[in-house]
């Protein structure tokens, strides 16, 4: 049997923070990680040995979990890794948005919560980052042996998962992204293709 050699993007969520733990919307809104985040973090150390590089969030709890978790790297901010903004219900209990709002939301991905960044802009930049890091030819989507992780937030995740499908972000709400999970996308014959999906390890 033959193998084909794969680059591999690894996608990383954040670890739990303050506001996760109170089932808030969180969006730009900058909460610290708990106690269990850190410890989220830390027990992805042995599994990202192989990242040549990271890039991060602009938010404090994606960098903070990347230098928790690639300690020896600096990470690199990319402003498009963001989480969606949910304008005027950023840190709202999840309970404030109506069950009509939801199922737009779920359904439609050019409807923005509270005014904020609709789905389908997330799409526009991550979409737009991975094609190019798809074009380029000495970008680390073509090395099989150094690694590229990304560390963010669920729509982002979930967004850079509908890229690799040849979907768009209808599908995050047929799946769960937990805190502290690593992602992994292959690209294989310059074809994105999903190998893992929300891989927890053991909190150190």
């Amino acid at each position: 049997m033959w193998k084909i050699a794969a680059a591999v993007i690894i996608l990383i969520r954040h670890g739990q923070t303050t506001t996760n733990a109170q089932n808030l919307l969180v969006g730009r809104s900058d909460p610290e990680l708990t106690e269990l985040g850190e410890s989220q973090a830390r027990a992805l150390v042995p599994f990202l040995t192989n990242v040549k590089e990271v890039w991060s969030s602009p938010l404090s709890r994606a960098r903070n979990t990347a230098a928790l978790a690639m300690p020896h790297l600096e990470a690199k901010i990319n402003h498009d890794f963001i989480e969606v903004d949910y304008g005027s219900l950023d840190g709202s209990p999840l309970s404030v948005v109506t069950p009509e709002e939801w199922k737009t939301f779920e359904s439609d991905t050019t409807f923005a919560l509270g005014g904020g960044e609709s789905l389908a802009s997330v799409d526009a930049r991550v979409h737009a980052q991975l094609n190019a890091l798809l074009e380029d030819e000495t970008s680390l989507l073509h090395n099989p042996r150094e690694h590229l992780a990304i560390v963010s937030h669920v729509s982002p995740i979930k967004s850079a998962v509908g890229w690799s499908l040849g979907a768009d972000s209808s599908l995050a709400f047929r799946t769960q992204l937990h805190n502290g999970s690593m992602t992994q996308v292959f690209v294989r014959r310059r074809t994105p293709l999903l190998v893992h999906f929300n891989m927890l390890p053991e909190p150190r």
